[in-house]
Formats: C-alpha cells, structure tokens, sequence
C-alpha cells in the first residue's frame, strides 16, 4: 500500500510545469489572498510583480508582508504595465466580471473567483470572451486541487472503490459572516460563496445530476439576509446519488467537516480541517477501505497540505500550464459554466420547493 498511496501523492501535488511561469498581478488584497493566494503562490515558486487593492494601505501592507515588489495606484495602472501577463481577480462578487472582462480584453490570461458569475449567460459570454481573445480564464474552485479531496478523486479513477454510487458532504459550522459586510446583504449566500465549493466537487466526481432538491434556511435574528444553511438533494442516473448539508449556524455542538465516497467495492472517507478551526485550520485526514486493493480495514492516506493556504496554488498552476500548452485545468472557465447552471438550479429549488431538472426527461 505505501507504494500507492505514495503515487497517488506524486500525482496530486501541484507543481510548476517547466517554462510556464509567467508574471502575475493580483487585483484584491483581502483577507484571503493575504492568507490564501500570495502564500501559496510564494511557496511554489510563482512571479508576483504587484497588485493593488481599493484601500492603498492595506494593499502596502499586504504587498510587504509577501515581498510583492509592486503596488499599484489602481486596475488602470496594473494593467498598463506591459510585464504583466496573468491577472488573479480576487474582489467581492459582484464586482469581478468587468474586471475579469477588462483583464481579458487587455490580453492577460485571468483567473477569477468562485462563483465565476451572478448566472451562467454572464458565465458563457466570458468564456466565449476568452476563447475568441485566445486567453485562458479559469476559475479558483480550489477544493478540486484540496490534497484530501484530489487523492479521493485519483482513487476513484483507479478503480479502488470500485463503482461509485454516493457521495456525502456534511459540514456543521459556525461562520460570522460580518468580516464580509458586503454579503451580509447579498440577495444569495450559503449556496454561491460557500457550498459551492461542495457542490463543484459533486459535479467533478459523478458528472451532471439528472435532477437536484435544495432547501434552505436561515437563524433566527441572522444579521445576513440570505439562506445560511442548506440540505441539497442530487438524483443520477442508475440509482447514484449525493447529498450535500451545509449548516453555517452550529453553536453548541463542536464543528465537523466530513465528506465520503461509497463504492461497490469500497470507501474513501476524510474531513475537510481548514473547518475546524476557520481559517488557521487542522490537517485534514482521509482513509481508504477498498475490497479491490484488500485493505484489510481503515489505511490512512497521509495528507501533507492544508486547503488554505496549499490549494490555492493548484488553479493558479494548471492556468499557468495551459498558457504554456498544457491541457485544460479541471477548473476552467468552460467547465465551471456548469457549476453556475448547478447553482442555478438549487436556488430555482429553493425558491419553488420542488427538484428542478437539468437533462431532459
């Protein structure tokens, strides 16, 4: 077993493919790529020439505690500046898809944020934006490149679990969502900023649902306006399916973060520690019981890298490849249309209180 296990951590740890690297600007200097972007970019070795952020001292401030030699008075200047060539859009939601558009029309390869759009015709008109310009756009759903969750994925592809017939993810948190003022009064929260991270994950091992069940809900006296827990249904075809609970209002029972892979010959099962302890974060952990390899039993897989700051790094570097001729990364743009159309139709569910389609019957 330590000669598989030890392949499959070959496999999913990201690196810089040879002559890919390219100058990168980041427009945002927030919390997250104070602690998420800039260290996993630092740590795999990746070209930060500057950013800039709304609030010139922050972005100081954060530009110095990375060693980024830049920072730049506004989006007009970064992207005058001719040496840059990749743009990392890292702003609140709303205010990403005409950045993510000036960046593209202005010749960089872009990387945005989840969710990429508010829908998914903005979705696909940046995607056709990018393609027609010859750019790469890609889309940071980091959790596909979480050390736990890609080596699930890669045993999965091996065959050790055998079929895969469920997928859970449960999470029970507690989340102050005041350090984000701007989603307090957002009209969509827990689905679009939090869950959909979960939900992309569903879509990158099982494909398209044939049909999707949300409901949400809300704490009494929450200060946020929108949904802040929910429970997600999905129906696949020959009896798959997968479950998704995201519970943000847990406060007296102790956070946990699990998710689980069933197959018809075995199980992949892990916890997610970066909620845990938000956002310092334990490990995580996963374990492998699989009939095909005669586990005998739970074997541990041993997980190195944290979804924060380490996953970060993984979008980042498959853009990175793809500009270089590489293939297309797993979070492309393209691919990510698909989470907004899931997205779609959970908040179409929630709203009507009935499963929504999405193939037809």
């Amino acid at each position: 077993m330590i000669h598989e296990l030890a392949a499959v951590a070959a496999e999913v740890r990201p690196a810089l493919a040879p002559g890919s690297a390219k100058p990168i600007a980041v427009v945002g200097a927030g919390a997250i790529v104070d602690v998420g972007h800039l260290p996993a970019y630092r740590a795999a070795g990746l070209d930060v020439a500057g950013l800039t952020d709304l609030d010139p001292d922050r972005a100081r401030t954060v530009a110095a505690r990375h060693g980024v030699p830049r920072v730049y008075a506004d989006v007009d200047e970064l992207l005058a500046d001719d040496a840059v060539e990749v743009v990392d859009v890292a702003v609140p939601g709303p205010a990403q898809p005409p950045l993510v558009e000036r960046a593209l029309r202005s010749g960089r390869h872009v990387l945005a944020q989840k969710p990429l759009a508010p829908d998914p015709a903005t979705g696909r008109r940046l995607v056709s934006l990018a393609s027609s310009l010859g750019l790469v756009l890609t889309v940071n759903q980091q959790l596909r490149y979480d050390e736990g969750i890609a080596a699930a994925h890669a045993m999965v592809a091996r065959g050790w679990v055998g079929r895969v017939h469920s997928v859970t993810f449960e999470v029970r948190i507690h989340t102050d969502w005041s350090p984000w003022p701007w989603l307090l009064d957002s009209p969509r929260l827990e689905v679009s900023y939090h869950s959909i991270h979960y939900h992309d994950v569903v879509r990158w091992f099982l494909g398209e649902p044939d049909a999707v069940f949300c409901a949400a809900g809300r704490a009494p006296g929450q200060r946020a306006v929108a949904e802040t827990s929910t429970v997600t249904a999905y129906l696949f075809a020959e009896g798959v399916r997968a479950l998704v609970i995201a519970d943000h209002n847990t406060t007296r029972a102790a956070p946990s973060a699990t998710f689980q892979v069933d197959g018809s010959d075995g199980v992949i099962r892990g916890t997610l520690g970066l909620l845990y302890d938000y956002p310092h974060g334990r490990p995580d952990t996963l374990e492998l019981h699989s009939d095909v390899l005669g586990t005998d039993g739970w074997v541990p897989y041993p997980v190195t890298r944290r979804w924060i700051p380490d996953a970060f790094a993984g979008p980042m570097l498959a853009l990175l490849a793809h500009a270089a001729g590489g293939p297309e990364p797993v979070t492309s743009a393209r691919d990510n249309v698909g989470t907004l159309e899931l997205v779609e139709a959970l908040y179409r569910s929630q709203q009507t209180g009935e499963a929504q389609h999405l193939r037809p019957t």
